[in-house]
């Protein structure tokens, strides 16, 4: 008997099926290269990390001794609460723990913010430059959203700002720090933008890179502001915690952080993230110390940056934006051949500029090094 090949369809079975348009025609959230590819492509094993804004210092000690402890047990699941994390950050943060919500990195939160409010047809505010998922997100639910360009001197154009959130969006999402550009709003700038938020408008202040500016504090100037609102943080950057993913929101009354609980996954937060969470918090002096070697190297790669005539956007956060006077995409090629790995911005406009997270003193001296090369060519 002769065995024949199976008919092959006229048309992929994926074809047929019908998907959530609005997810499918979602833009790729920008994740950075992966350290196997690096090496692949530089073929070097020595790599500077500086595209993921981590943390060079790692974690605290007390961190990696909780998950030593043989009191874990991996073998069960977390408390989907969150309620010994959600209590001790209550203590630290001087808010209530119903108002409080946990996530899988804050990322979640965004998620479960937009699936809690928006609807199609509902429209976001945020800004360009922007962080990928206060966008992808909320094109995910079917909303429309309207992206206020940065200033030409690289920081937030307020009036527009103003103007746009007046109009009376469902959502506002802001990171200040502002990601990946770098500034951070002043006292009287956010303000000026909580006051324009109308009734029906709920506005996010996502605060991932908090711990390293001198900005006002968001949780408190949004306290008694009488909007509703979210303040997101993470573990994720000054805790040195980006591996275990761990986010929390802080909402304006607990009726709201119901609705965004209810819009995460449950069992969200594993029991190792939940335990080294804890510990982190616990260890303020460890991230505190971190915090400020990563400052004064922030602060001393923005004037190198500055002597190589590369101008960078003032930053309050643990990464540098500059503009590179070419496309960013070939520097950061020609920096991977060095061993350092750096993000190209790829939103329309900005395809000149790079974002390098602040590293060692010995990373930094290895990016600055190899674009003193570059530009002096």
């Amino acid at each position: 008997m002769t065995a024949t090949s199976p008919t092959k369809p006229e048309a992929p079975a994926f074809a047929a099926l019908k998907v959530n348009p609005c997810v499918a025609a979602l833009p790729p959230y920008n994740a950075g290269m992966s350290l196997t590819r690096a090496r692949a492509l530089s073929g070097r094993d020595d790599l500077a990390r500086l595209a993921s804004n981590e943390n060079p210092d790692g974690c605290s000690p007390a961190v990696l001794a909780a998950l030593a402890d043989g009191g874990f047990e991996p073998w069960r699941y977390a408390d989907p609460a969150c309620t010994a994390l959600r209590e001790a950050l209550a203590d630290r943060i001087g808010v209530a723990a119903e108002v409080i919500v946990v996530g899988n990195g804050s990322e979640e939160m965004i998620a479960a913010i937009s699936r809690a409010v928006l609807v199609a047809g509902t429209q976001v505010v945020t800004v360009v430059p922007s962080f990928g998922l206060h966008e992808i997100e909320p094109l995910a639910a079917g909303a429309s959203v309207l992206k206020v360009p940065m200033t030409a001197a690289a920081g937030f154009d307020l009036t527009a700002l103003e103007a746009a959130i007046a109009a009376g969006p469902r959502v506002v999402f802001l990171s200040s720090p502002w990601n990946p550009v770098g500034p951070a709003l002043d006292r009287p700038a956010l303000q000026r933008l909580i006051a324009a938020v109308p009734p029906g408008t709920l506005f996010v202040l996502d605060e991932a890179y908090f711990e390293f500016s001198d900005a006002p504090d968001g949780i408190a100037m949004l306290r008694d502001s009488g909007i509703a609102h979210v303040v997101l943080r993470t573990f994720s950057k000054a805790y040195g915690l980006a591996g275990l993913r761990v986010g929390y929101a802080v909402c304006s009354d607990p009726e709201l952080a119901r609705v965004i609980a209810a819009a995460k996954t449950p069992f969200n937060v594993n029991g190792a993230a939940q335990r080294a969470a804890i510990a982190a918090l616990a260890d303020e002096a460890w991230m505190k110390a971190s915090v400020a070697g990563i400052r004064a190297e922030r602060d001393r790669v923005a004037a190198g940056l500055a002597a190589l005539g590369l101008h960078a956007a003032p930053s309050q956060t643990n990464f540098l934006f500059f503009d590179t006077g070419r496309d960013s995409a070939e520097v950061a090629a020609a920096l991977l051949l060095e061993g350092i790995i750096v993000k190209p911005w790829r939103e329309k406009g900005y395809e000149n500029w790079l974002r390098a997270t602040i590293g060692t003193p010995a990373e930094n001296d290895r990016l600055m090094a190899a674009l003193r090369k570059l530009v002096t060519r």
